[in-house]
């Protein structure tokens, strides 16, 4: 006589089997505004839904302050250097149903030494503003994924 064996399926705990998150960047610029301020833009996936997600925008700033009086020429002199200086924002974003965050943060260039303020204080001069921004990234903290963004530079002239 063939002895017969009762099928009995064991369930598996529903945690076993749900994929961790993925976390990644989907997309990530930055672009210089009208004031010299570095602004990165981005878009991060796999985070799982409803999950807060510390970002951080990091990036070394190397400001450069000249004066010009009202016909164009600069005082006798070198110009005000500011950095490397590391300057960052960070923010908390919440993901949606789908798992995706997007936002944006953004740095201010290297303010301009007290020394330069005192020496333009009460004269109707003009002040540029060299700005180079290096080593730019934006860094999901929460998660541990980084990704590296381009350098930029530019002139503008500024407020003091």
């Amino acid at each position: 006589m063939l002895k017969t064996r009762q099928f009995c399926p064991q369930l598996e705990a529903l945690g076993e089997r749900v994929v961790p998150a993925n976390a990644h960047f989907i997309t990530a610029t930055d672009a210089l505004g009208s004031a010299g301020q570095l602004t990165a833009s981005f878009k991060e996936a796999g985070l799982g839904d409803a999950t807060v997600t510390h970002v951080v925008l990091s990036a070394d700033g190397t400001a450069q302050y000249q004066a010009f009086n009202n016909g164009g020429n600069k005082p006798q002199g070198q110009p005000f250097q500011v950095g490397p200086i590391t300057l960052t924002a960070g923010g908390d974003f919440t993901s949606g149903k789908n798992g995706t965050i997007s936002g944006s943060l953004t740095v201010q260039p290297p303010p301009p030494p007290q020394s330069y303020i005192d020496a333009v204080a009460g004269k109707k001069w003009t002040t540029h503003l060299d700005v180079t921004y290096t080593n730019v990234s934006l860094t999901d903290t929460t998660n541990s994924v980084t990704i590296g963004l381009p350098d930029q530079s530019g002139t503008f002239i500024v407020t003091v």
